[in-house]
C-alpha cells in the first residue's frame, strides 16, 4: 500500500460531502428542503448538518472520503488520492466550517394562577384525576392565558423546556406548537424501566394510555410514555423514511432501550406509520405493533370504556 502523509489524509477527512457533491458532481445533488439533500443514484442517502446516512445500507458518515470508500467501493488510497488530486486541480475551494444553527427560544404563554379549566376539560375526555395533578406538579402541563388552553411541555436532560404544545379546551380544534419549540424534546413521563419505550401521537393519547394502565391496576409511573410530537408521515417509499426526530434523540440519550411498542391510531396514516418504524428502525429493536383495541385512538377507546361522549374527527388521510 503506497504511503500517504498523515498530514493529507487528515486534509481528506475534512471535505464534506456536500461540499464534494456541490464542487465536482452537481449533477448527483437533489435538494429536498432548505439544508437537506439525496442524490439521483442512491434516493435513500440523505445529506444533512454535515452528516450523511445510507438509511436503507444502514451505513452513515460525515466526510466525502466515508462516501468514496463505503458507497462508491474505492479503496482508501483511490478514495484520498481523488479527493486530494481534484483539490490540487482546483486550489480556490475552501472547505466551509458546518452550518451551526442557533439554538431555539422556546416561548411560552404565560401561565393562570390556576389549573382548574385544563383539569375540568381533561377530565372529561376521561384522564384520571390523580395522573392530571402528577402532569402539574411536575410541569408537564399548564393552564395558559389569556386563552386557558392545555400547555403540555418537553424537556432535555437538564430539566429545561425545550418544547410546547397547546389545544384548545373548548369545543374548537385550535392546537399546535408553541414558538420557538424543539420536536427533539417532546412532551413525555420518564419511567423507570430503561428497556422499553411506549410511542403515541400525541400527549392526550399518551394520558389515556396511562390512565388505562392504572385502571387495569398497574403502576403507570414505571413505563416511559413518548409523545412524537404529531402525526408521523413515513415516505411513499417506506424503506426511504427517516426515524421521527424525537424518537432518534431519545433512543440516542437512553441506549439501553430495546423494546419498543406502538400505539398508533386506528386509520391508514396510523398503521403506515407503524409499518415504517417496523421497517426502518434497526434491528436490535424490538418494535412491538400495539393499537387501541378500539376506537381511532388510545383516547376513544378510554371514552368508551367509561362511557363518555366523544365527537369523531374525520378518518386522516395521506394528503394531510
Amino acid at each position: 500500500m503506497p504511503y500517504i502523509e498523515p498530514e493529507v489524509i487528515e486534509q481528506a477527512r475534512q471535505i464534506d460531502l456536500l461540499t464534494y457533491l456541490q464542487t465536482f458532481e452537481p449533477n448527483e445533488l437533489v435538494r429536498i428542503s432548505a439544508n437537506n439533500y439525496t442524490t439521483k443514484t442512491h434516493g435513500s442517502l440523505k445529506i444533512s448538518n454535515g452528516k450523511w446516512m445510507w438509511w436503507s445500507r444502514r451505513i452513515g458518515g460525515y466526510s466525502a472520503l466515508d462516501y468514496l470508500v463505503k458507497v462508491k467501493d474505492y479503496s482508501f488510497v483511490e478514495a484520498v488520492e481523488t479527493l486530494m488530486g481534484k483539490a490540487a486541480i482546483q486550489p480556490s475551494i475552501t472547505i466551509p466550517k458546518p452550518k451551526v444553527e442557533p439554538p431555539k427560544v422556546l416561548l411560552l404563554p404565560e401561565k393562570s394562577t390556576t389549573n382548574n379549566i385544563i383539569t375540568e376539560y381533561l377530565f372529561g375526555r376521561g384522564i384520571d384525576y390523580a395522573i392530571i395533578e402528577y402532569c402539574i406538579a411536575k410541569g408537564l402541563i399548564f393552564e395558559s392565558l389569556p386563552y386557558h388552553n392545555l400547555v403540555c411541555v418537553g424537556y432535555d436532560g437538564e430539566n429545561q423546556p425545550k418544547y410546547a404544545s397547546y389545544r384548545a379546551t373548548n369545543q374548537s380544534r385550535l392546537m399546535g406548537d408553541c414558538s420557538g419549540s424543539d420536536k427533539h424534546y417532546s412532551f413525555r413521563i420518564l419511567g423507570q424501566d430503561s428497556t422499553e419505550v411506549h410511542l403515541f401521537e400525541c400527549a392526550i393519547d399518551l394520558l389515556s394510555y396511562a390512565t388505562l394502565a392504572k385502571m387495569n391496576g398497574e403502576d403507570w409511573r414505571k413505563d416511559t410514555l413518548l409523545s412524537l410530537a404529531g402525526v408521523y408521515m413515513p415516505k411513499q417509499k417506506i424503506e426511504e423514511s427517516t426515524i421521527p426526530v424525537a424518537l432518534e434523540k431519545f433512543l440516542s440519550e437512553h441506549p439501553h432501550v430495546r423494546k419498543l411498542y406502538v400505539h398508533f391510531d386506528n386509520d391508514k396514516v396510523g398503521r403506515k406509520a407503524t409499518a415504517a418504524l417496523q421497517a426502518i428502525l434497526p434491528s436490535k429493536y424490538e418494535v412491538i405493533d400495539s393499537p387501541p383495541p378500539g376506537g381511532k385512538d388510545f383516547n376513544d377507546f378510554l371514552c368508551f370504556k367509561l362511557g363518555l361522549e366523544r365527537t369523531k374527527p374525520k378518518e386522516r388521510n395521506d394528503a394531510r
